[in-house]
């Protein structure tokens, strides 16, 4: 459904990501793992369709991204940035009520569709009690929530999160990454996130893929990817990795590496399994 080949980007004359093939699984949750600056965020980006490939292409139902209607884009998937902006003085109906706007045409608006669309989605993420409440007055996580609503009421198949536990404290991350497994369980709904925290990623991710120097390191399942040696390889940090009850790896006792690691290169086995397993 969703998928890059050998696609790479770049900010102006400075290159971000490169040679990244990825294919998405349809109806799974995948996360994007790696240290600062290995082209998460850039990738999301150009999936979204919101960053040109400086070569190689995105595809969305095998047709490039780029060659998509942005109306017609809108339909199929909702990006969510780290830090969205929340309009001054905006209620939490009316945010939630502007992911309808893709369905809208000058001549032909259904109210009745679009209200039951936001009273929908604002129930699936538990905001309705809320609704004529200002967006800026909530919690952290309320708002993330009500973003979430936002994007649900867009009504599209595939839901893009940049880093969305960010400046939430532990218990709203967990909240929200909740939500979204129960939205992909329930409703079927793609979802591909950039996270930080390994454990949460083991914990609801059905596949990882770890990017390292902007380029594809590995892609498999938690237990497949979430190992000492990648850890310490990419990350720079010891740990030790268990597994729990329900076959999900779990990393403790972390410590920081020596620093004179080599970097994560085209020449790992790591890497050139993720080449070979992704086209």
């Amino acid at each position: 459904m969703l998928r890059t080949e050998h696609l790479s980007l770049a900010y102006g004359d400075k290159p971000v990501v490169n040679n990244v093939s990825l294919a998405i699984p349809e109806g799974g949750i995948t996360c994007l793992l790696g240290p600062n600056g290995s082209g998460k965020s850039t990738l999301l980006k150009s999936f979204a369709g919101l960053l040109s490939a400086r070569s190689g292409q995105v595809y969305l139902d095998d047709r490039p991204v780029e060659q998509w209607d942005r109306s017609k884009l809108a339909l199929r998937l909702a990006m969510l940035p780290q830090k969205p902006i929340v309009p001054d003085g905006i209620q939490v109906q009316n945010l939630v009520a502007l992911g309808r706007f893709p369905h809208r045409k000058w001549w032909q608006r259904n109210l009745t569709t679009d209200n039951n669309a936001t009273f929908e989605a604002m129930a699936m993420t538990g905001v309705s009690e809320l609704a004529e409440r200002p967006v800026e007055a909530l919690s952290g996580g309320q708002q993330q929530r009500v973003w979430i609503a936002m994007a649900l009421a867009q009504e599209t198949d595939i839901l893009l999160l940049d880093e969305p536990t960010t400046f939430l404290d532990w218990g709203y991350q967990l909240e929200v990454l909740e939500l979204l497994s129960t939205l992909n369980r329930e409703h079927g709904l793609t979802v591909v996130m950039s996270l930080h925290d390994l454990n949460q990623a083991a914990q609801f991710a059905d596949r990882i893929a770890v990017l390292a120097g902007g380029q594809l390191d590995t892609i498999g399942s938690p237990r497949e990817v979430i190992t000492e040696p990648l850890i310490n390889r990419v990350f720079r940090v010891q740990t030790s990795v268990t597994l729990g009850r329900d076959g999900r790896p779990f990393c403790s006792g972390f410590s920081e590496s020596a620093r004179g690691n080599p970097p994560a290169s085209e020449s790992s086995p790591v890497h050139a399994t993720a080449q070979s397993e992704t086209g």
